[in-house]
C-alpha cells in the first residue's frame, strides 16, 4: 500500500486490483441531468455501480472514471471494495 504517489485527493493505489462496488444505484444515463460536483445517481435501482478497473480489465478500463453496474448478488473474482475510513483529525 502507498507505494506510488498519491493522486489529488491524497488517496493511494486507486487503479488496478478490482473493480470496487460503490454506493450509488446504476443507470446508464443517470449523469445526464446530475450536478457535476458529487452526482448521487438515482435513489433505487436494480444495479450498484461498480468503478475503477482490475487485473482483468483493458488498460483504459482501470481509471476511476469508468463505471458500470452489477446486480448486488452478482460476484466475479475481479470484483471487490475498498475500505476507507476519516481521519481522526477531520
Amino acid at each position: 500500500m502507498g507505494q506510488k504517489k498519491p493522486n489529488a485527493w491524497r488517496l493511494y493505489d486507486m487503479h488496478g486490483n478490482v473493480l470496487e462496488w460503490c454506493q450509488d444505484w446504476y443507470a446508464w444515463d443517470c449523469y445526464r441531468d446530475s450536478p457535476s460536483d458529487d452526482p448521487a445517481g438515482p435513489a433505487t435501482g436494480s444495479g450498484r455501480v461498480v468503478r475503477g478497473g482490475g487485473w482483468s480489465n483493458h488498460a483504459g478500463g482501470c481509471r476511476s472514471a469508468d463505471r458500470g453496474g452489477c446486480s448486488p448478488g452478482d460476484w466475479f473474482n475481479g470484483l471487490g471494495f475498498r475500505v476507507s475510513l476519516i481521519p481522526a483529525d477531520k
